[in-house]
């Protein structure tokens, strides 16, 4: 409980309109954004952790098991966090493209290889581009809900619904991501990496990322090596528009999306929104998602200190930006998917993870973040936090203009 924000005054008394009062500063349950939260009530963020990101088919965990790389992440939580296992009411694992149940079974053992009991459950959410993130959102709805107050937070092919040819915008859902890229804009820069390549050679990346021991094997002796993985290895450090220029478009022959410019407590959760858009561009997502969560919390865009936007792709990254007139100074600050990667199930969780030790580096001058993402067949996901130590600080305060607009717990 925040007991220096509660009200100095009696229940009746009226409170002065003109002074600046604690009750009505920019603080969680803040009049001035008119909060519906009570004191006492909000849904925190204790860790965030993630693995390296590799490159797919030939990267550092080409040949790690789904079940080796969660545990050993899971474990590291219990131990930096001092987490008393038997205690967590569920565990939710973003995860895309599992064949039929088995990535469900996968995080099941993943658990015990940590040494969670079996009366911990666990479970999987896929909300494409945004399980990780829908993971973190569905914890923090259940624990709000009183279901439970501690939790961690692309499949087979079948034949299509020839109902489908009837509905023009349920063809659209079909389309391939890599097209409604194209189909949003043709061709953006390279900063992305740069940004990545600086965050990483400064170590930014090394508080949140677990290394992970694992296996190799050359494709070409066969020989199986043992290494531990402790850094994202899709990063270009020397990528150039001259360079990128010289790769093969990737889904048109004439098109511009190439694999250089497609993707590879901390805090209390305000909001969380998914919307829906034409799938034909689906990309655009973030521009709408965004300010609904923006919204949802009681802010506005200018509210925000930082933004960690998904570069599925180049082109729909900064249609994003550009339609919701984003200081460029606030994205991405350390780099984005196109350098980092994109694992579909897991991209959520890690702009969580890099947003918040983010945040937490910048201080008291960084105090809202949001995080976005298209998601495929045509939504888009994002979501407001609020860094969990400045919420006692007055530094963002204003007048209040009304009582109208008072919090409730001042009244």
């Amino acid at each position: 409980m925040r007991e220096h924000l509660r009200p100095c005054y009696s229940s009746t008394t009226a409170p002065p309109i003109s002074d600046l009062i604690a009750s009505a500063c920019l603080a969680r349950d803040s009049a001035a954004y008119q909060r519906t939260a009570s004191f006492g009530d909000d849904v925190v963020i204790v860790a965030a952790y993630r693995t390296a990101l590799c490159k797919s088919k030939r990267g550092g965990f080409k040949d790690t098991h789904a079940d080796d790389l969660l545990a050993p992440l899971l474990k590291a939580l219990i131990e930096k966090t001092n987490l008393i296992p038997n205690e967590v009411g569920d565990i939710v694992v973003g995860t895309v493209l599992p064949p039929g149940s088995q990535r469900a079974r996968e995080c099941r053992m993943a658990a015990f290889y940590a040494g969670f009991p079996e009366t911990v459950p666990i479970r999987t959410v896929n909300r494409q581009c945004s399980s990780g993130l829908q993971a973190v959102a569905d914890v923090a709805a259940s624990i709000k809900a009183g279901f439970y107050d501690i939790a961690n937070p692309m499949g087979r092919e079948r034949p299509v619904n020839p109902k489908v040819n009837v509905y023009p915008q349920a063809q659209d859902c079909l389309i391939p991501m890599g097209i409604t890229s194209e189909n949003v804009a043709d061709r953006y820069g390279v900063e992305s990496h740069k940004k990545a390549a600086a965050a990483a050679a400064s170590g930014k990346f090394k508080n949140e990322i677990i290394p992970v021991a694992t296996e190799i094997i050359d494709p070409k002796s066969g020989e199986e090596k043992h290494i531990t993985i402790s850094m994202d290895d899709g990063i270009r450090p020397h990528t150039t528009l001259s360079g990128l220029a010289k790769l093969k478009p990737a889904f048109k022959t004439d098109g511009t999306t190439t694999a250089g410019n497609s993707s590879q407590s901390i805090a209390m959760v305000m909001s969380f929104s998914v919307v829906g858009v034409d799938p034909a561009v689906n990309g655009i997502g973030p521009a709408v998602a965004i300010p609904a969560a923006v919204k949802l919390a009681g802010l506005e865009i200018s509210d925000i200190d930082l933004f960690e936007i998904n570069e599925a792709f180049a082109s729909q990254f900064v249609y994003c930006c550009k339609e919701l007139d984003l200081d460029p100074e606030k994205v991405n600050v350390n780099g984005g998917a196109r350098a980092l990667g994109h694992p579909l199930g897991a991209t959520g969780a890690r702009c969580v993870g890099t947003l918040l030790h983010e945040m937490k580096r910048r201080g008291r001058d960084c105090r809202f973040g949001v995080i976005s993402m298209c998601i495929a067949t045509g939504m888009g996901a994002a979501a407001v936090f609020e860094r969990g130590d400045c919420v006692d600080e007055l530094c963002n305060a204003r007048k209040t203009q009304a009582c109208n607009l008072l919090s409730r717990d001042a009244l």
